[in-house]
């Protein structure tokens, strides 16, 4: 129980840089940890064996499914993950890779997410907050990412390496989204346009901006909306003009796709 404490502690720690989802989940978490330390009650373990019994068939004692091995009872939404849901696939197992991959045969319902990517394993986390959040979590599956006594394993360590990770990336882009939010776009048979607007990119702000391309090394450039008046983010040299539009225009035609 300590280990886990530790390590659902380290995971929430981090969450300085992640939604605020995730602290408030982690802290309902950690409050539920200590209520459990307190009283001196175990951390419920499951067998896959065991797991795989909780389909919400007439004959199974429940229905559960589990994300990155954590438990949850998933009675309360049985018409997506009950017989016959368009869900029912996620019961009776650990299935965390296909969460984010979307696949849903029977080689890709793994709980094996060793080699995705650190903005794959933030979004597993984004489903792992959300049934922290929605369902009665209910226990750990022994496997994986938890040992025979509940305690977390080496394999659940490297996900959350992956994590720190994926979450100081996806810091680093929603700060750059701030200062350079997309544009708005059109086509049409007879060419399109790119305008910035006080909403554009989903970010709400004061200032519209004026549309540049922005070249990011390893991908193509895209459209970006660019506040003049903010000298340090307007003269970056991976900014460029499109061609033929006035310097200071909030839309910019475009030829042909």
């Amino acid at each position: 129980m300590l280990k886990y404490f530790v390590a659902v502690a380290s995971v929430c720690l981090a969450g300085f840089i992640v939604p605020r989802q995730w602290r408030d989940t982690c802290g309902d978490a950690l409050s539920a940890l200590l209520a459990a330390v307190a009283s001196g009650s175990p951390v419920r373990v499951l067998s896959v064996d065991e797991l795989s019994r909780y389909v919400g068939a007439t004959d199974s004692p429940g229905l559960y499914l589990a994300v990155l091995g954590q438990v949850f009872d998933v009675s309360a939404g049985r018409r997506h993950y009950g017989p016959g849901g368009g869900y029912h696939f996620f019961a009776g197992k650990d299935a965390s890779r296909a969460f984010v991959t979307g696949d849903f045969t029977e080689d890709g319902l793994t709980d094996d997410v060793s080699d995705l990517a650190p903005g794959q394993i933030v979004a597993l986390y984004d489903w792992l907050a959300f049934y922290q959040k929605d369902y009665t979590p209910v226990g750990r599956v022994v496997g994986r990412f938890y040992g025979p006594s509940g305690a977390p394993a080496d394999a659940l360590r490297e996900v959350e390496v992956t994590l720190k990770e994926g979450q100081r990336l996806r810091a680093r882009e929603q700060a750059q989204s701030r200062h350079y939010p997309e544009c708005n776009s059109e086509w049409s048979s007879a060419g399109g346009r790119v305008w910035c607007s006080t909403k554009s990119g989903n970010v709400v702000r004061s200032w519209a901006g004026v549309p540049r391309m922005l070249f990011t090394p390893g991908s193509s450039s895209r459209c970006v909306c660019v506040n003049l008046e903010d000298a340090e983010h307007s003269d970056s040299p991976r900014l460029q003009e499109y061609e033929g539009c006035p310097r200071q225009a909030a839309s910019c035609p475009l030829g042909t796709s």
